[in-house]
């Protein structure tokens, strides 16, 4: 009988320790299901004084094609690019594109470590997975880098075009072609995102920096990795390579623009950072808490990838700097409406 009776005591503390538990869980997800649905206010954001370049002024964001405008053309394309700068209804701030290595130690376009998702290499190579660093830039020559392209109406335009069919807007891109495309056309801004990681992605970084600071264009670079050992790397060898925050960073900072700490200090002028879901459930980046502490500190806020309207609208709403979107048509026309 007493063995009975401790047993029920037994699962009866049991249930409430498992409620309390329940209870503590509910609540921080009730928290964080606020903070992720939380929107400041125009007016919650403090215009600060400052000799940031990248730090947008009259409330108006910079306008980014985000993969050179990747929604309405194939994406790292020279054809993408021409539309933006040939677009008479549009103008583009700022290109954000991303460089691979190529076997030959060339700077080419491309967002994925693979070939697969935007080309034909599957049918022009024969090999799944296919590494630009496996191929010489001539060799990437041959694919279509719009086959997989496929526009709002869920046309796929190019898909068909094979071999000699295919322009020389649809082949692959290198980096130094397009600067002289786009500088030839009045220069712009640019966010270049290195996608190597290692010792590749150090080298990459070596030929990068090469290049701009022979155009001169290093003051019109925010350089950009997902690689904390690449951003580490232009740290020691390239200090005047300005950069944006890696993903230690960016939590570094949101720790201390949450305290408003006093002993926050930054190597980056910018961050790059999502709004969007599910992002925003984990940490929402998009408030002026986020804003005020980076401006004050002289950080650029850039948020990538925006093609929602309304988020459009609320960032642009609030003194974000840059706004990073497929369509970059769309705004455009929203900011200057």
């Amino acid at each position: 009988m007493k063995t009975q009776v401790k047993t029920k005591k037994k699962r009866h503390t049991l249930r409430k320790v498992l409620c309390v538990i329940l209870a503590i869980i509910l609540v921080i997800a009730a928290a964080d299901a606020v903070m992720a649905l939380h929107h400041s206010k125009p007016g919650d954001i403090i215009q600060y004084e400052t000799d940031n370049r990248y730090i947008a002024k009259g409330n108006k964001p910079f306008v980014s094609a985000h993969r050179c405008g990747g929604g309405i053309m194939p994406e790292e394309s020279m054809m993408a690019f021409e539309n933006c700068v040939k677009n008479k209804d549009f103008n583009v701030d700022v290109f954000e594109f991303d460089l691979h290595i190529t076997k030959d130690r060339q700077l080419v376009l491309l967002h994925d470590d693979t070939l697969d998702r935007t080309t034909d290499s599957l049918e022009v190579f024969g090999v799944e997975e296919a590494k630009p660093e496996d191929y010489t830039y001539d060799e990437l020559r041959k694919l279509n880098i719009g086959a997989k392209f496929e526009d709002e109406k869920g046309n796929m335009p190019y898909a068909s075009l094979k071999g000699d069919e295919v322009p020389e807007t649809l082949k692959i891109v290198k980096v130094d072609d397009l600067l002289d495309y786009l500088e030839s056309n009045g220069g712009y801004d640019y966010i270049i995102e290195i996608k190597n990681g290692g010792e590749l992605g150090k080298k990459s970084v070596d030929i990068l920096y090469n290049i701009l600071s022979q155009r001169n264009l290093l003051d019109k670079v925010i350089f950009g990795t997902f690689n904390e050992e690449v951003s580490l790397y232009v740290d020691a060898h390239h200090p005047d390579l300005k950069r944006s925050a890696t993903i230690n960073e960016v939590l570094e900072f949101y720790r201390a623009a949450m305290t408003d700490s006093e002993y926050f200090e930054a190597k980056y002028i910018a961050l790059q950072i999502p709004y969007n879901l599910p992002y925003r459930c984990i940490v929402n980046l998009g408030t002026a808490k986020v804003i005020n502490y980076a401006h004050k500190h002289n950080i650029a806020v850039q948020y990538w990838t925006i093609n929602n309207d309304n988020e459009l609208e609320y960032l642009a709403s609030i003194g974000a700097d840059c706004i990073m979107s497929d369509f970059p048509d769309k705004l455009y026309k929203m900011i200057h409406k």
